[in-house]
């Protein structure tokens, strides 16, 4: 069984022109979105970040990781495997983290169809679901703050 919680995660790769943030197109439906997917039994939220981020995009499991204190709320209905978890659970929580990528090469598993690397701006624009854009939102104020932009 699935734990009852699912992660949310944007790279972003820092240069002299800004920052930018990773954002992935999905297989199956026509949106975009941050890498995300459900805890595993026995996993710590972090780990579970590091593992669907390893899955998704083959992002080593030690890069720099931001815990972000956006959580967002969402129902089971809209997850896919939404009785994962059981049948009396209807809501599970999302946390939300930003990791650091010095090479913008990533390599898709089959959940997305492209990645692109955009400017906060773009990438938010694109971005479907509303807890995407505010832990997007979250991160880039934080990158920001920290270094100075």
């Amino acid at each position: 069984m699935r734990e009852p919680y699912q992660v949310l995660v944007f790279p972003y790769h820092k240069s002299d022109e800004g920052i930018e943030y990773a954002i992935f197109h999905r297989s199956d439906a026509d949106y975009w979105q941050g890498i995300a997917g459900g805890g595993e039994e026995g996993e710590t939220i972090i780990e579970s970040a590091m593992r669907e981020a390893w899955e998704e995009a083959e992002l080593l499991k030690d890069s720099l990781y931001m815990k972000l204190d956006t959580v967002n709320s969402m129902s089971v209905e809209g997850v896919v495997g939404k009785f994962l978890w059981g049948e009396n659970v209807y809501i599970i929580n999302e946390y939300c983290y930003g990791v650091k990528i010095i090479n913008k090469e990533l390599k898709l598993s089959n959940e997305h169809t492209e990645y692109k690397w955009l400017n906060y701006d773009d990438a938010i624009s694109l971005l479907k679901w509303d807890g995407n854009k505010t832990a997007l939102w979250e991160l880039n104020k934080r990158l920001i703050r920290q270094l100075n932009y």
